[in-house]
């Protein structure tokens, strides 16, 4: 290990391009440890299951696979250090949003916690401090809903949602990188990289509102100092592996040269055998997206945002162009009213959308989004008509002390995302996103409200939909999944929808390592939990319109 940390100083002195849009910066020393999601539990096709056993279906997944776990340290002086990549951030958030040239003005003259070299981060950077043990969330509208969770560990980072009473969505939570698109969004907008710490994602932003000529557009800003992070150094082995001396990662140099489905991704990872290894697996979000190279683009070099050592399969994209995939990762995507039925993908070619009638690139190449595991492909999901591909590529991964788990982590219901604590403002409010309510603890911010949950001790997982009432499950005893049932729902309403598994709560059965199996009589898992009737939400103001959260 000291032998590869010798050789990753070395490579990170002779190479050091950074990636925002063409800038080269001359740094001494950078980091490339890829902290670890923080995805805990495992997840089909459409719910929660328990972590399967090498060979089963789904097995290789983000939660069964531990890397460089979170370690903040809280300086006490509004900084907070990462123990991992050696970065030194802000802590708090302003109410006040900011455009990028107001950001890198602040950058320039901030003073905090005795240091004046502070940065806007770039786009490695900033996703860096993701979370993928967040969730979106669903509710009536833009508001809030209790069921919330951010997408960043708010014990240590100050978090705000979007300012609802301004006009905003809740999930309008951008913060911004100083990474540009080298390409253009939509129909010319110039366009920067932001990572949506509400909704778990990266997009390109346009710099100016849309149809405000001259009027910049404002995210939320964080700020960091240290070593230069996200500087990749690839090497190619010879034996169809690309190794990146800057994480320890080892890459395949192919891709799967098809799409496919997120349960064939893992199965494909999982029986790779090539350069004589069998311990491929499927790249969580973090590692896949560590490799994008932010300064290419299929507009500008004509290649996929990646590092012409490694081969990309082309494709026809929905607008008829040249074009290249979106990958897989092994990390699902919490979001929504079915959180388990997406799962994160990298757009390494256009990030492709549907507006007014007109096939666009929307979010760039470098975009980090969700696609459905199942289903059909299809345009016009979200405000930007997402393409949902549903079969996407697979580019495997190896190595980086990255260890297959025996035992399902640890969770402390006292700590994040248990217990969500947001900055104190306006756009704050006065609730958890987890439904307790807050009280102002004087110098100290919002200090954590009453355990999360539906009036209750804090549940053992973070509350996706709430447990379906009775009724729910009285009207489907009966029937199979997937069958139409109604039922009434907690306030009388009548609603429709389709029998359902509901999630397994905190099943945890351990994800085994094949050297230490389970012994063969121990149970599979608990019995699977009663069918109940999902609602089929319709459109706002419809019969099936989820109601608002009780006050």
């Amino acid at each position: 290990m000291n032998a590869f940390r010798a050789l990753k100083y070395l490579a990170s002195i002779a190479c050091a391009l950074l990636s925002t849009g063409g800038l080269i910066e001359a740094e001494a020393r950078t980091e490339g440890i890829i902290v670890d999601t923080g995805q805990d539990r495992c997840f089909g096709n459409t719910d929660e299951i328990p972590c399967p056993r090498r060979g089963e279906d789904f097995f290789g997944q983000d939660a069964q696979y531990q890397g460089a776990q979170p370690n903040y340290r809280d300086n006490g002086d509004g900084t907070i250090s990462d123990l991992n990549t050696h970065l030194m951030w802000s802590k708090a958030v302003e109410s006040q949003k900011a455009s990028l040239e107001e950001a890198e003005a602040i950058a320039k003259s901030f003073k905090l916690g005795g240091f004046t070299d502070w940065r806007v981060p770039n786009i490695k950077e900033l996703y860096s401090l993701i979370d993928f043990r967040g969730y979106t969330g669903f509710g009536a509208g833009w508001e809030l809903p209790a069921n919330a969770i951010p997408f960043i560990n708010t014990d240590y980072f100050d978090f705000r949602y979007g300012d609802t009473r301004a006009g905003e969505r809740y999930i309008d939570a951008q913060w911004l990188s100083r990474t540009r698109y080298v390409s253009t969004t939509m129909r010319g907008d110039k366009t920067l990289f932001g990572v949506n710490f509400a909704d778990g994602r990266i997009k390109g932003y346009g710099y100016q509102r849309p149809g405000m000529q001259g009027i910049a557009k404002r995210f939320f800003a964080r700020y960091v100092r240290g070593p230069l992070y996200g500087v990749n150094h690839f090497i190619d082995n010879g034996d169809g592996t690309i190794s990146d001396l800057s994480s320890g990662l080892v890459w395949e140099k192919e891709d799967s040269g098809k799409g496919m489905t997120w349960e064939e991704a893992l199965r494909y990872a999982a029986n790779l055998r090539l350069a004589g290894y069998k311990d491929w697996r499927l790249p969580n979000a973090k590692e896949l997206q560590y490799i994008v190279d932010y300064t290419r683009s299929p507009d500008t070099t004509h290649s996929p945002a990646l590092d012409p050592i490694f081969l990309a399969t082309p494709i026809i994209n929905e607008a008829g162009q040249r074009d290249f995939p979106y990958y897989w990762t092994s990390t699902t995507h919490l979001d929504g009213p079915r959180p388990g039925t997406h799962a994160v993908y990298v757009a390494f070619g256009r990030a492709i959308g549907e507006m007014h009638g007109e096939v666009l690139d929307v979010h760039g190449a470098g975009a980090q989004r969700g696609d459905p595991k199942i289903g059909a492909s299809a345009l016009g999901r979200g405000p930007q008509g997402d393409a949902q591909r549903v079969v996407n590529y697979v580019r495997a991964v190896r190595g980086g002390g990255v260890v297959l788990l025996n035992a399902q982590s640890s969770r402390n219901s006292s700590r994040y995302p248990y217990t969500i604590r947001q900055a104190e403002g306006r756009n704050s409010g006065t609730e958890t996103p987890m439904g307790g309510k807050n009280g102002l603890s004087p110098g100290k911010g919002f200090a954590p409200g009453p355990a999360p949950g539906m009036n209750g001790p804090p549940p053992l997982s973070p509350p996706f939909p709430p447990q379906p009432p009775q009724t729910a499950i009285v009207t489907c005893q009966d029937k199979v999944a997937g069958a139409a049932c109604t039922f009434a729902g907690r306030r009388g309403e009548s609603l429709s929808g389709r029998c359902f598994s509901p999630p397994l709560g905190n099943l945890n059965v351990l994800g085994e390592d094949p050297t230490n199996p389970r012994p063969p009589d121990e149970p599979r898992a608990p019995a699977q939990p009663p069918l109940a009737c999902r609602p089929e939400w319709g459109p706002p103001g419809g019969a099936n319109h989820p109601p608002a959260p009780p006050p």
